[in-house]
């Protein structure tokens, strides 16, 4: 059976416990499922357990180390408790996918919920940008905690946007009211022009966007710059053309390319710098059965590799 698991996460005094506190005590959301609460920190504010909807129904475990996790310790309780549904609480200095392959395969997370504290919000991200991206790109929705009239949304909107263009945000004033972010993105790029061309400081977020949003970009015609790569097991007369993304720090550079169609590929050499302009078609990925973009090239000219070499969000 499958287990449905609700992940908070944030860093310490963003508002996790708060929340998970008020919901529990909400009858609406406790009709008596039998519910885990895994508290991976601990931070100033204690759970009030007196003044939970269904005390009867919610088991609390403590862990102080993501090494105490371990799929069978959960799949135990689980069985024991009967559960309908865990919560967890993640501590913020711990990678999100380090907790959650440590999970049981039938849990599964069905929401995910990141909680930030306004006024440091941006010295965090400055200072761990890694912990922080790892953090934003999985949320569905970002509160942003303790907010007033001299907080920055449109910076605070910049950055959650440069990990995650999906996500819903929400400004909750030092009051309790709540504001909803309803700040326009609008892409670097034309999408309706008869070649939408990518300069060399987007390919990031178009990388981004067209592997979020695949459909918009079918029968459009392309023109970006690219390195050149091949791999052995490819079919002849395609190759792989794209750029090395970073992400949030030097360590997860990542080269992120498209699988290019063309006759005239076997003129080209490995990390060959090329501007291709091309019509995008959807394929089936044969490995998983997922979409993928394919580029059939209309031409392809040398090019001078860009400054900087490694693209960003920012």
């Amino acid at each position: 059976m499958e287990i449905p698991v609700y992940l908070f996460t944030g860093f310490l005094e963003s508002g996790k416990t708060r929340f998970i506190q008020e919901t529990l005590e909400d009858e609406n959301f406790n009709a008596g499922e039998n519910t885990l609460l895994l508290v991976c920190e601990e931070g100033e504010e204690d759970y009030d357990v007196s003044k939970f909807a269904d005390q009867d129904h919610i088991h609390i475990e403590y862990i102080d180390a993501v090494e105490q996790l371990n799929a069978a310790k959960l799949s135990a309780l689980e069985q024991e408790l009967e559960l309908d549904r865990v919560m967890i609480e993640h501590n913020g200095m711990v990678m999100v996918k380090d907790m959650l392959e440590r999970l049981p395969q039938n849990w599964a997370i069905y929401q995910e919920v990141m909680f930030a504290d306004a006024q440091t919000f941006v010295n965090y991200n400055t200072n761990m940008r890694g912990l922080m991206v790892d953090k934003l790109q999985g949320c569905e929705l970002i509160v942003f905690n303790r907010c007033d009239t001299d907080t920055d949304q449109m910076q605070l909107h910049k950055i959650v946007r440069a990990s995650n263009r999906r996500t819903n945000i929400i400004y909750e004033q030092k009051n309790g009211e709540i504001e909803y972010d309803e700040i326009q993105d609008p892409l670097p790029f034309d999408l309706n022009a008869p070649v939408v061309e990518i300069k060399d400081e987007d390919y990031a977020v178009w990388y981004r966007d067209i592997v979020e949003d695949l459909t918009k970009y079918s029968g459009k015609k392309v023109s970006f710059k690219g390195i050149v790569a091949f791999n052995r097991s490819q079919p002849k007369n395609t190759f792989f053309l794209g750029r090395h993304v970073m992400t949030c720090c030097v360590e997860d550079i990542e080269y992120m390319p498209f699988l290019c169609k063309w006759r005239g590929a076997g003129e080209l050499h490995m990390r060959d710098w090329i501007t291709i302009t091309a019509s995008v078609e959807i394929q089936f990925n044969k490995r998983d059965g997922s979409k993928m973009p394919v580029l059939k090239v209309l031409s392809a000219v040398p090019a001078q590799k860009p400054d900087p070499e490694v693209a960003t969000f920012y």
